[in-house]
């Protein structure tokens, strides 16, 4: 009966336009997201290489400006623009402390619309807490967008209701349903042969369509390439056994698309939207607006201090305090003293600002098991390297970067020492580290909801069935 069931549903695949169509939409939409992915990490590799460009040609500039001073010519340079000066290097020569992607970015942009892959910290900007996010457009913010990921958990679903919403309706409205009864075979597994040869087709183009994403990107990970399909197969399985459960319930077809397509809703939209409003109400973030007026406020008050609050800091910094004289104090060792007492008041607010944070997030990680599209989607934007948990890892790295980035020059500004062009060669150079605290968890997540939700389904339908 299976051998009759692969030819006949085989010759349905073939012929039926309207299955033609949905291959071709299938395979049209998982291509052009992966060119769409890989046009995004293009422009995110151009970036970064630009401002690294720049970088060095800042650095040779500086080092012929530094050699001819060394060497005893006459520059007539202004003495905001003289290199010999460690905060003149230390704000016009950044370092560029970026983000590459990872070879698997191009599935999922995740928060790389949100957040910037580089910042240049310099010895007297802001804390970074504030600089990090980027302006993006707020059509994009609100719709995402067209990646793999997003073909994945939002379309392919649909593509799949429509393959198979109608399976034993269609026999039931074609009034060859007392005909099939009389084969010796049950409608369930009748059933069940039907979907998963179609759910086979759906696979086999999903393979298809996926290696030509991974071509187009260069993409040379074959684990990532596996994990994938993993995700893609097991994503397919629990709207396959949904379309089976809803299928057994003999209604006709327009009922079970309606059916499938609510669920699609309750799933793909209702329940993240929900998870999403409940951790805003429940951990409520510090408003971005009061943390930049504090900082504003907070910074006018040490100017009108800078003298007591230099005083202060050198008394805790004997070290710097030795060649401390009124004649050698200038502007920038007032205002890094008084920088670090800003930065302590600010840290409580900082601080609950993160906490608010991480504190979303753990609700939404613990939530993640009530949708497979949840699941599926962080999944993604984690073995892309786009997550939040990557984004939070790389801020703590500028911070660290930006710290070590001003203990370099402030013993020369303190001590009173002129940069040379040794100093050039000794600057911190920034490296990142990328966060691997992603496991394959939810791709088990979402097998067992394609195990438990379809189940509850049918053992809803065979309490109705017994009543009736």
């Amino acid at each position: 009966m299976f051998t009759y069931n692969f030819k006949y549903e085989s010759k349905i695949l073939f012929r039926s336009r309207w299955i033609q169509l949905l291959t071709i939409l299938l395979l049209v939409l998982f291509v052009f997201a992966g060119y769409n992915g890989k046009q995004k990490t293009d422009k995110r590799a151009e970036d970064i290489a630009a401002a690294q460009a720049t970088v060095k040609a800042s650095d040779e500039e500086t080092l012929q400006t530094l050699n001819a001073i060394e060497n005893g010519e006459e520059l007539n340079l202004s003495s905001w623009v003289t290199p010999t000066s460690p905060m003149n290097v230390g704000n016009k020569n950044p370092r560029v402390a970026a983000m590459p992607a990872n070879p698997m970015a191009f599935m999922a942009v995740g928060q790389s619309d949100v957040y910037t892959h580089y910042v240049m910290p310099t010895v007297s900007g802001d804390d970074f807490a504030i600089n990090l996010t980027e302006m993006a457009s707020p059509i994009q913010l609100l719709f995402g967008s067209f990646d793999l990921a997003f073909v994945m958990v939002y379309l392919l679903p649909l593509i799949i209701i429509a393959f198979s919403y109608n399976i034993l309706s269609a026999e039931k409205e074609r009034g060859t349903l007392s005909l099939l009864t009389s084969q010796p075979i049950s409608i369930r597994r009748w059933v069940l042969q039907k979907l998963g040869i179609r759910l086979l087709w759906m696979f086999t183009l999903v393979v298809l369509a996926v290696t030509a994403a991974f071509l187009i990107n260069s993409a040379g990970s074959l684990g990532g390439y596996l994990v994938l399909l993993g995700i893609c197969l097991a994503y397919m399985l629990f709207w396959f056994s949904l379309a089976f459960a809803i299928n057994l319930g003999l209604g006709n077809s327009t009922r079970n698309a309606f059916t499938l397509l609510g669920l699609w809703i309750v799933f793909v939209l209702l329940i993240p939207s929900a998870i999403n409003q409940l951790s805003d109400a429940i951990y409520p973030v510090p408003s971005r607006n009061l943390l930049v007026g504090k900082v504003r406020t907070l910074k006018a008050e040490a100017v009108k201090e800078q003298d007591k609050i230099l005083d202060n800091y050198l008394r805790d910094h004997p070290e710097y305090a030795i060649n401390d004289s009124a004649q050698s104090r200038s502007y920038w060792h007032s205002y890094m003293a008084s920088r670090k007492v800003v930065e302590k008041q600010l840290q409580p607010l900082l601080s609950d600002y993160d906490n608010g944070l991480k504190n979303r997030q753990k609700w939404i990680s613990k939530l993640q098991w009530l949708s497979p599209a949840i699941l599926v989607q962080q999944e993604l934007i984690a073995r892309a390297g786009t997550s939040k948990a990557d984004y939070e890892n790389y801020r703590q790295q500028i911070f660290q970067f930006s710290e070590e980035w001003r203990n370099f020059f402030m013993p020369l500004l303190y001590n009173n020492q002129l940069f040379t062009s040794g100093h050039l060669s000794q600057l911190p150079e920034f490296r990142y580290e990328p966060h691997t605290g992603y496991s394959g968890l939810r791709i088990w997540g979402v097998l067992g909801l394609t195990v438990l939700v379809p189940g509850l389904m049918a053992l809803i339908y065979g309490i109705r069935a017994k009543k009736g």
